[in-house]
């Protein structure tokens, strides 16, 4: 046996499972997700951070062109001190954000799905005082995306309960 026949021996008992059980991309033509494509305006940003995750969410959504769905949310983030030397000085934060959002159909105003998401950064806050405002700037835009991608595989996950074309 060829080394090319190998691969593609390997490659289709590799395939099969997957085949068998019904596995469906959540994207597909005629999948719940793949309506949620274009179709759901976030609410406008008023700060950085929520502008931060509008934009991750537009980037995983993509900007709505007819919207169907209208998403709101309310961000709330807190810094936290992890690492004092024995001096007292902190060292290392950890910024902890929580959103709590919901899904509304704007045809019916009827709140389809929605819930909370959290989680956490950490920066280090030694050195100049620019790289400690830069690095906490780095953890806050890396916290709104982890959370945005939260929201997304939420809407996928449920979007075959309440997901209409």
């Amino acid at each position: 046996m060829s080394s090319s026949d190998r691969r593609q021996f390997l490659l289709l008992m590799a395939a099969l499972p997957v085949a068998g059980c019904g596995f469906a991309p959540a994207y597909g033509t005629g999948e719940a997700a793949y309506g949620l494509q274009g179709r759901v305006r976030v609410d406008d940003p008023s700060d950085k951070n929520a502008f931060d995750l509008v934009q991750r969410l537009e980037e995983r959504l993509s900007r709505p062109e007819a919207p169907r769905y209208a998403l709101s949310y309310s961000i709330t983030t807190n810094a936290i001190g992890v690492g004092i030397t024995p001096e007292n000085a902190i060292t290392r934060y950890n910024l902890t954000g929580a959103v709590d959002w919901g899904l509304t159909d704007t045809t019916t105003g009827t709140r389809l799905t929605g819930g909370r998401v959290n989680n956490f950064t950490s920066y280090s806050a030694t050195g100049s005082t620019v790289a400690g405002l830069a690095a906490e700037q780095d953890a806050a835009l890396r916290l709104m995306r982890i959370l945005a991608d939260q929201i997304v595989s939420r809407l996928i996950a449920t979007s075959g309960q309440w997901a209409q074309e």
